[in-house]
Protein backbone atom coordinates (compact mmCIF):
# COMPACT_ATOMS: atom_id res chain seq x y z
CA UNK A 1 0.00 0.00 0.00
CA UNK A 2 1.41 3.38 -1.01
CA UNK A 3 1.90 6.17 1.48
CA UNK A 4 -1.08 8.47 1.50
CA UNK A 5 -3.60 5.92 0.24
CA UNK A 6 -5.50 5.96 3.53
CA UNK A 7 -5.72 9.74 3.35
CA UNK A 8 -6.96 9.42 -0.24
CA UNK A 9 -9.59 6.86 0.82
CA UNK A 10 -10.80 9.17 3.57
CA UNK A 11 -10.83 12.13 1.15
CA UNK A 12 -12.85 10.10 -1.38
CA UNK A 13 -15.31 9.14 1.37
CA UNK A 14 -15.64 12.77 2.47
CA UNK A 15 -16.25 13.91 -1.11
CA UNK A 16 -18.76 11.13 -1.76
CA UNK A 17 -20.60 11.90 1.48
CA UNK A 18 -20.72 15.65 0.91
CA UNK A 19 -21.80 15.30 -2.70
CA UNK A 20 -24.48 12.72 -1.81
CA UNK A 21 -26.16 15.28 0.42
CA UNK A 22 -25.65 18.07 -2.12
CA UNK A 23 -27.07 15.95 -4.97
CA UNK A 24 -30.11 15.19 -2.84
CA UNK A 25 -30.60 18.92 -2.30
CA UNK A 26 -30.12 19.56 -6.04
CA UNK A 27 -32.62 16.84 -6.92
CA UNK A 28 -35.16 18.44 -4.60
CA UNK A 29 -34.59 21.79 -6.35
CA UNK A 30 -35.03 20.10 -9.75
CA UNK A 31 -38.14 18.32 -8.50
CA UNK A 32 -39.70 21.59 -7.34
CA UNK A 33 -38.91 23.22 -10.70
CA UNK A 34 -40.27 20.27 -12.64
CA UNK A 35 -43.54 20.27 -10.67
CA UNK A 36 -44.29 23.65 -12.25
CA UNK A 37 -43.45 22.55 -15.80
CA UNK A 38 -44.10 18.80 -15.74
CA UNK A 39 -46.98 17.41 -17.75
CA UNK A 40 -47.60 13.83 -16.70
CA UNK A 41 -47.61 11.41 -19.58
CA UNK A 42 -50.41 8.97 -19.93
CA UNK A 43 -49.51 5.32 -19.58
CA UNK A 44 -51.39 4.86 -22.84
CA UNK A 45 -49.08 7.20 -24.76
CA UNK A 46 -46.71 5.59 -27.26
CA UNK A 47 -43.44 4.28 -25.81
CA UNK A 48 -41.33 6.70 -27.87
CA UNK A 49 -43.14 9.68 -26.26
CA UNK A 50 -42.42 8.31 -22.78
CA UNK A 51 -38.77 7.76 -23.73
CA UNK A 52 -38.46 11.31 -25.06
CA UNK A 53 -40.09 12.70 -21.91
CA UNK A 54 -37.71 10.68 -19.74
CA UNK A 55 -34.72 11.96 -21.70
CA UNK A 56 -35.97 15.54 -21.39
CA UNK A 57 -36.38 15.12 -17.63
CA UNK A 58 -32.87 13.67 -17.35
CA UNK A 59 -31.41 16.53 -19.39
CA UNK A 60 -33.22 19.06 -17.21
CA UNK A 61 -31.80 17.36 -14.12
CA UNK A 62 -28.27 17.51 -15.54
CA UNK A 63 -28.76 21.18 -16.44
CA UNK A 64 -29.64 21.93 -12.82
CA UNK A 65 -26.22 23.09 -11.58
CA UNK A 66 -27.09 22.36 -7.95
CA UNK A 67 -27.19 18.70 -8.99
CA UNK A 68 -24.68 18.46 -11.83
CA UNK A 69 -21.68 20.05 -10.09
CA UNK A 70 -21.86 17.69 -7.08
CA UNK A 71 -22.42 14.81 -9.53
CA UNK A 72 -19.23 15.73 -11.40
CA UNK A 73 -17.27 15.91 -8.14
CA UNK A 74 -18.75 12.58 -7.02
CA UNK A 75 -17.78 10.89 -10.28
CA UNK A 76 -14.28 12.37 -10.05
CA UNK A 77 -13.93 10.87 -6.58
CA UNK A 78 -15.09 7.55 -8.03
CA UNK A 79 -12.29 7.66 -10.59
CA UNK A 80 -9.83 8.38 -7.79
CA UNK A 81 -11.22 5.46 -5.80
CA UNK A 82 -10.54 3.08 -8.68
CA UNK A 83 -6.94 4.26 -8.91
CA UNK A 84 -6.58 3.69 -5.15
CA UNK A 85 -7.78 0.11 -5.60
CA UNK A 86 -4.68 -0.55 -7.69
CA UNK A 87 -2.46 -0.05 -4.62
CA UNK A 88 -4.71 -1.01 -1.71
CA UNK A 89 -6.41 -4.23 -0.64
CA UNK A 90 -10.12 -4.05 -1.32
CA UNK A 91 -10.74 -5.43 2.17
CA UNK A 92 -9.37 -2.15 3.55
CA UNK A 93 -10.41 0.33 0.86
CA UNK A 94 -14.11 -0.49 0.84
CA UNK A 95 -14.81 -0.35 4.60
CA UNK A 96 -12.76 2.81 5.13
CA UNK A 97 -14.26 4.65 2.16
CA UNK A 98 -17.86 3.53 2.75
CA UNK A 99 -17.74 4.27 6.47
CA UNK A 100 -16.32 7.72 5.81
CA UNK A 101 -18.99 8.30 3.15
CA UNK A 102 -21.77 7.40 5.57
CA UNK A 103 -20.43 9.71 8.27
CA UNK A 104 -19.85 12.59 5.84
CA UNK A 105 -23.35 12.19 4.38
CA UNK A 106 -24.88 12.40 7.86
CA UNK A 107 -22.85 15.45 8.87
CA UNK A 108 -23.38 17.26 5.55
CA UNK A 109 -27.11 16.52 5.67
CA UNK A 110 -27.29 18.10 9.11
CA UNK A 111 -25.34 21.14 7.85
CA UNK A 112 -27.79 21.49 4.95
CA UNK A 113 -30.70 21.52 7.38
CA UNK A 114 -32.09 18.04 6.88
CA UNK A 115 -34.24 16.78 9.72
CA UNK A 116 -31.94 14.46 11.63
CA UNK A 117 -31.81 12.93 15.04
CA UNK A 118 -28.62 14.74 15.89
CA UNK A 119 -27.70 12.60 18.89
CA UNK A 120 -28.04 9.35 16.96
CA UNK A 121 -26.23 10.76 13.94
CA UNK A 122 -23.33 12.02 16.00
CA UNK A 123 -23.11 8.77 17.96
CA UNK A 124 -23.12 6.79 14.72
CA UNK A 125 -20.48 9.06 13.24
CA UNK A 126 -18.26 8.58 16.30
CA UNK A 127 -18.67 4.80 16.05
CA UNK A 128 -17.79 4.97 12.34
CA UNK A 129 -14.68 7.04 12.99
CA UNK A 130 -13.63 4.53 15.64
CA UNK A 131 -14.26 1.65 13.22
CA UNK A 132 -12.19 3.31 10.49
CA UNK A 133 -9.43 3.87 13.01
CA UNK A 134 -9.54 0.15 13.90
CA UNK A 135 -9.34 -0.84 10.23
CA UNK A 136 -6.37 1.42 9.62
CA UNK A 137 -4.48 0.28 12.74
Amino acid sequence: MAIGDIEKMIAVGLIWGATNALMKKGAIIWDQKSLNTFSPSSKKSPPHNRIILSLQNYLNLILTWQYSIPLFLNLSASATFFTILGNTPISLAVPVTNATTFAATAVMGMLLGEKTRVGYALFGTIVIVFGVWLCVM
